[in-house]
């Protein structure tokens, strides 16, 4: 996989400020995500900060939330909420025929949901902390913050910055916990190009100009960064990657490159409750691709994904066996407001009437919030001399072809995190759609058609 990224902004805005947050943006050029919510205020806060009120600022007093933050169990809850928002979202967000795929960051949304946490008092502070562990965890924070930690060493960079309109001062208690929990630094808002200076060295310079504008009465911007580039296990020879064709259903497919390998070590089993192939392709530093393909073509994919539970399956791949592999050739990107699925799942009051007094003591509320995000996958993997004696042929060997919609999750091997999760309905939005031909023979502009094509292990798609 060549990149992976994505990106969370959240603007905070005055009860009954234009909502702008979302014109403001552009599109980013290239792999990320972004998630934006934008609060701003006519409030001047004081420039001296309040005690604490909330939970998560007794945290620092309290010593048992360091270990407790450590544990196992902690984690495994955290890991486990992360993966049920990413469902969630994933069931709820609607696919266009502009859009036709999903890619989310389910640890970047909920670590800016996080941070905006950290500012929230009362039935706020607990309507988050119910969508972001169901109130289960004493140290969510902490445990949070530790996870973290552990993501480093994994070819996974996390930036997080505040960026504060001149004049705006928020409490310090929030600044300080931000830094703490989140490594979150403030920053003056200056102009624009400091934005999208810090945008671009945060996703190594593959979105730049992000924002075309910023939100008249900004006061504040939650931003973070999550970038993944990493190198295959097994790599894919670039001199076996071909033509070959994606089904969209029955009746349609897509032309797309195709990476092949006769003898890729893969994992991979058959779920028959899911009525799915599941399949990981590992990554060199404790990283790797969950894959889930329905046995039929007449499955919708975001319904399929309602259904998964992305630890138990990762719990469950056996050995890895040699295994003849097709996988497309991809470079997708994904933007989106969450504005209206956040409503749909009950975090309505976040855009409305939230109390946000550990930020500032002023009608605050979330005006917009952005999610942008990209992915490709290519032959990048692993050392080139692993693969360069690897000759393609008909072999005995089970097949695995990812030739029709899936869905996909970026794991993080220890802690079980999805850092990214999707649907791909179409890996090349962009090229025409063909009407399929006779099986067995060639298509209408004349690709042939592989008789072992589709995921099923040795047959087309059903």
């Amino acid at each position: 996989m060549d990149l992976c990224l994505t990106l969370l902004l959240i603007y905070l805005c005055s009860q009954g400020a234009t909502e702008t947050g979302h014109s403001s943006t552009a599109q980013p050029e290239s792999a990320g995500t972004t998630e934006a919510s934008i609060i701003t205020t006519s409030y001047q806060p004081p420039t001296t900060s309040s005690g604490p009120t909330g939970a998560s600022s007794t945290e620092e007093d309290d010593g048992g939330c360091l270990s407790l933050g450590r544990s196992p169990h902690s984690k495994e809850i955290v890991a486990a909420a992360i993966q049920k928002m990413g469902v969630q979202l994933l069931q709820n967000l609607e696919m266009t025929p502009e859009q036709p795929n999903i890619i989310i960051s389910p640890l970047s949304i909920s670590l800016g949901l996080s941070q905006l946490a950290l500012g929230a008092v009362n039935e706020t502070r607990e309507l988050l902390m119910h969508h972001l562990h169901e109130n289960t965890l004493p140290c969510y924070h902490q445990s949070l913050h530790s996870i973290l930690m552990q993501l480093k060493n994994s070819d996974l960079h996390i930036a997080t910055r505040i960026f504060l309109r001149e004049g705006f001062k928020p409490k310090e208690v929030f600044v300080n916990e931000s830094h703490r929990f989140y490594r979150s630094e403030p920053a003056i808002l200056e102009n624009l190009e400091q934005i999208n200076t810090w945008v671009e060295n945060a996703t190594q310079g593959k979105i730049d100009d992000f924002l075309s504008a910023l939100p008249p009465n900004l006061l504040l911007v939650l931003i973070n960064a999550v970038h993944f580039k990493g190198e295959w296990k097994a790599r894919f020879d670039p001199r076996f990657t071909s033509r070959g064709v994606f089904y969209l259903d029955e009746q349609h497919m897509v032309d797309v490159e195709v990476m092949e390998d006769a003898k890729h070590p893969l994992s991979f089993f058959i779920d028959h409750e899911l009525e799915a192939q599941v399949a990981s392709f590992p990554f060199l530093k404790s990283m790797s691709l969950l894959v889930v393909v329905p046995m039929s073509l007449q499955t919708n994919i975001s319904s399929l994904a309602a259904k998964i539970d992305v630890s138990n399956l990762y719990n469950r791949l056996p050995k890895e066996r040699a295994v003849q592999v097709k996988v497309p050739k991809f470079k997708l990107e994904y933007g989106q407001e969450l504005k209206d699925v956040f409503i749909k799942l009950g975090l309505g009051e976040i855009f409305s009437s939230p109390n946000l007094a550990e930020i500032s003591d002023g009608p605050l509320l979330v005006s917009s919030v952005m999610h942008k995000s990209s992915m490709e996958i290519n032959e990048d993997g692993a050392e080139a001399a692993a693969a360069t004696t690897v000759v393609i042929s008909r072999a005995s060997n089970p097949v695995f072809h990812l030739s029709q919609p899936f869905f996909f999750a970026l794991m993080h091997d220890v802690t079980k995190i999805p850092i990214f999760m999707g649907v791909i309905n179409n890996p090349n939005p962009g090229a025409p759609v063909l009407q399929k031909g006779e099986f067995g023979s060639k298509d209408k502009v004349g690709f042939p058609i592989d008789k072992n094509d589709g995921a099923q292990f040795g047959g087309p798609p059903k």
